[in-house]
């Protein structure tokens, strides 16, 4: 019987983000485990042991460790007292896109040709701000998958994506990505449905949409959101239906974001809009 805990936090069609809790029972190695898709696990509380062959890593929280798709493994906990992830699924094409070649192996299935990376503070930071706000529910999809890939960005190495050549050209797809997001924007989107729509990856959209609006697709998102409450809060609206309609998960969701942006509630606004 597994003494882990997996919950997950995130699946989309880009990423899969779960916190794993492991009670560290097994002293010695586990039984072989194996994943269905490449992992990045990013420890952030106890230690253990990740064994592949005869190749061990300690897997700490100074540390990203690699498991990869198919590839056989064994856990043991020479320390007491358990562990805790957040480990990151991830798929072939997008594996190709954020890994530097010199950390995949040359030949054979992508994949990993070293166990572990280390990873600096801003890392560990990113890494705690992605899993306590899933795990809040603090977030929305787009947004998680934004951070998610920032991170993996970031704990890998930032590289420049091969970008479409001439500024025009980047700028069409930008354009494009705008119109999906305009077209529904109580939609709760995911980076795989817009970049879909627009031809592209998920990865490479989010490196565009940065370095063309200086900003991220996420934050482009919450302002037009917010800037077509701007124009609805004048009317009569109940301002719960008017969250959800608008994609937010909650008023509370909607109230706390409009006044970080604005400074002020909805309803203060709406009451302002209502003075003769």
């Amino acid at each position: 019987m597994a003494d882990f805990d997996a919950r997950p936090l995130l699946t989309t069609g880009t990423v899969a983000v779960w916190d794993v809790v492991c009670e560290g029972a097994c002293k010695h190695e586990s039984a072989e485990e194996c994943v269905a898709a490449t992992h990045l696990v990013f420890p952030y509380r106890g230690v253990y042991v990740h064994h592949v062959g005869r190749a061990e890593a300690v897997a700490e929280p100074n540390q990203v460790v690699f498991i990869n798709e198919g590839e056989a493994y064994r856990i043991s906990h020479p320390v007491e007292g358990g562990d805790s992830s957040l480990s990151i699924g991830v798929g072939t094409a997008t594996l190709l896109e954020l890994a530097p070649a010199d950390y995949l192996q040359a030949r054979g299935r992508p994949a990993f040709n070293r166990s572990r990376l280390r990873i600096d503070a801003p890392v560990q930071t990113l890494t705690a701000l992605v899993r306590h706000r899933l795990t809040r529910g603090a977030i929305e999809t787009l947004e998680a998958e934004t951070l998610t890939l920032g991170l993996l960005r970031r704990a890998l190495g930032e590289r420049t994506s091969r970008v479409a050549a001439g500024s025009v050209g980047r700028q069409k797809l930008v354009d494009r990505a705008k119109l999906v997001l305009l077209s529904d924007l109580g939609r709760r989107w995911t980076l795989a449905a817009i970049a879909a729509d627009v031809g592209v990856s998920p990865v490479y959209l989010t490196q565009v949409f940065q370095q063309v609006e200086s900003l991220p697709l996420y934050r482009y998102q919450l302002q037009v959101r917010l800037a077509r409450a701007l124009d609805l809060l004048g009317d009569h609206v109940d301002l719960t239906s008017l969250a959800l309609d608008l994609g937010f998960s909650s008023h509370s969701h909607f109230s706390a974001a409009f006044r970080r942006v604005y400074g002020q509630t909805p309803s203060a606004f709406q009451r302002s809009a209502r003075v003769r």
